[in-house]
């Protein structure tokens, strides 16, 4: 059911994340990267409504952070499988 969630929705440009000193294009990418990570680990079988929530947790936790731009590709796979696996927890807050 994930196939109807369309992707490109979630995704942004370095206009949308705002100022980061010169990082914009870092950040922009990590958050894309965040958003494509958590789509492709997320069951095929999941509720869309659910995986657009999931998507939605992204910008709220990560847009204000300063690590967002020093984020390795380890730290993105690592966080999107917690948040998948925890996904009760975060949802229902």
């Amino acid at each position: 059911m994930k196939e109807l969630v369309i992707i490109h929705d979630y995704l942004v440009s370095e206009e949308v994340v705002g100022d980061w000193d010169g990082n914009e294009e870092q950040v922009t990418e990590n958050i894309n990267q965040l958003y494509h990570t958590l789509y492709d680990f997320a069951e095929e079988d999941i509720d869309p409504a659910e995986l657009g929530e999931l998507l939605e947790l992204i910008w709220q936790h990560w847009i204000g952070q300063d690590a967002l731009a020093e984020l390795t590709h380890d730290d993105i796979i690592d966080w999107c499988h917690h948040l998948l696996t925890n996904r009760d927890q975060y949802l229902n807050e």
